[in-house]
């Protein structure tokens, strides 16, 4: 759903880049300059060449050869910009700024419309209240259902209409503007509704702060057959309705969203889903209404630090009883055990020592083992990351893992090596020359 309404000028701006003048200034774009000035420079005058051109100048009568030449260098750069959540489709899409940044990753997109079309059966109708630039509606044509995408944003309506065109197929995907909260959910075999989480401000985490407001999203979904409404990953689970099945799911080991399910069967109320980019299949976790609380232990051989969703998901008892673990502090998500179990939900380490946080210790630790690259992980714990890390001063040519949590009150440090195949994480590791760390 897009975050607010944009000006009529850009919505003409962007509509003449469909125009075959149009074609030819985004093609252009795309080997433009990289100097912004020059970029300009150069388009311009393309966008002036087209427009007078016989083929385009009955396309784009009232875009100016700045406009056009603007639109062009706007969707070029965004284009790049999505390639991290849409690959290679990234070029043949069209965007908004506030679009991109809350379209679904294509790989969640097409797992979620996998679902809704398995649910739901080919040919199904579903409403897409608020689709944004149609990333998930793109998907659920795909998937073999008939969508319906309501968006409110001139601009970005159009964006998504110009999405249907290249993408959907043939049939299956029909965008009109206006407003979501009208919409009468009753007339669909299921809604899919994404509320809009950021202004121009930011981005909105109380979801009273959503557009539509939580309670009218969630009245929308109540009032249809069945619905998945999209919400953000860190949504307290007291905001969640009852009946309700909610799915927190992971990319590439990065926390992404909650899905929420209403009438679509299944016997789980609570799951954690982790996706891959590379389409690989999805390792999903649970919920186990009779799973006992995880017993705690001491560290043993290897530390479990499970993915984010399943943490957010609150499975971390059932990870523990996968991997035959325990937790070193019951309020704290590591998991410890002496063996060594594959699984997707976790990334495992071996435990070389443990010992009472001290950063004198910690040093001479690190330097006895020629540690140059040291990754540092904290749950529970209050050290500044950045500050130990210069503080540590690491150097060698080997790699480490320090592990910083509590027990209870007490401070505790693991220094680590990672046994398993580690996920993309970005967003929450930062890499410098000789170190890297990871914080909570």
């Amino acid at each position: 759903m897009s975050s607010g309404q944009t000006a009529p000028g850009a919505a003409k701006a962007f509509a003449s880049l469909l125009t075959p003048a149009g074609g030819r200034v985004l093609a252009a774009a795309s080997a433009a300059p990289d100097d912004p000035l020059k970029a300009a420079t150069v388009l311009r005058r393309e966008a002036e060449e087209a427009l007078a051109a016989p083929e385009g100048a009955g396309g784009a009568p009232d875009v100016s050869p700045a406009d056009l030449a603007g639109a062009a260098l706007t969707q070029v750069r965004l284009r790049e910009r999505a390639r991290r959540k849409f690959g290679d489709r990234a070029r043949r899409m069209y965007f908004t700024g506030p679009g991109l940044e809350q379209a679904t990753r294509r790989v969640a997109a097409e797992y979620r419309a996998r679902r809704l079309a398995g649910a739901l059966g080919p040919g199904a109708r579903v409403a897409d209240l608020g689709c944004g630039i149609g990333a998930d509606a793109v998907a659920m044509a795909e998937a073999g259902l008939e969508v319906e995408a309501v968006e409110a944003d001139p601009l970005t309506a159009a964006v998504a209409a110009a999405n249907a065109a290249e993408l959907a197929p043939a049939g299956r995907m029909r965008v009109r503007e206006g407003d979501a909260a009208a919409v009468d959910p009753g007339g669909r075999d299921a809604v899919f509704c994404d509320p809009a989480r950021r202004t121009a401000r930011g981005r909105v985490f109380d979801p009273d702060a959503y557009s539509p407001s939580w309670d009218r999203v969630l009245d929308l979904a109540a009032r249809a057959p069945a619905s998945c409404v999209k919400a953000a990953p860190g949504i307290p689970h007291e905001r969640i309705p009852a009946g309700a099945a909610a799915e927190w799911i992971s990319v590439d080991g990065e926390l992404k969203e909650t899905a929420l399910w209403q009438g679509l069967g299944g016997n789980w109320s609570r799951r954690a889903t982790l996706l891959r980019g590379d389409g690989s299949h999805p390792a999903a976790l649970t919920a186990d209404p009779g799973a006992a609380p995880a017993p705690v232990a001491p560290p043993g051989r290897y530390l479990y630090e499970p993915d984010n969703a399943v943490v957010r998901a609150h499975l971390v008892a059932e990870a523990a009883a996968l991997v035959g673990g325990a937790l070193l502090d019951p309020d704290i998500a590591y998991i410890t055990s002496d063996h060594l179990v594959a699984t997707p939900l976790c990334r495992a380490f071996e435990v070389h020592r443990t010992m009472p946080f001290s950063l004198k210790r910690l040093r001479a630790e690190l330097r006895e083992r020629g540690a140059g690259t040291v990754t540092i992980k904290k749950r529970g714990s209050a050290v500044e990351v950045d500050k130990l890390l210069r503080d540590l001063r690491p150097s060698g040519p080997e790699s480490a893992v320090v592990v910083l949590t509590r027990v209870g009150d007490r401070p505790l440090c693991l220094v680590c090596s990672e046994v398993t195949a580690s996920p993309q994480t970005p967003f929450t590791e930062r890499t410098s020359r000789t170190s890297h760390h990871t914080g909570d």
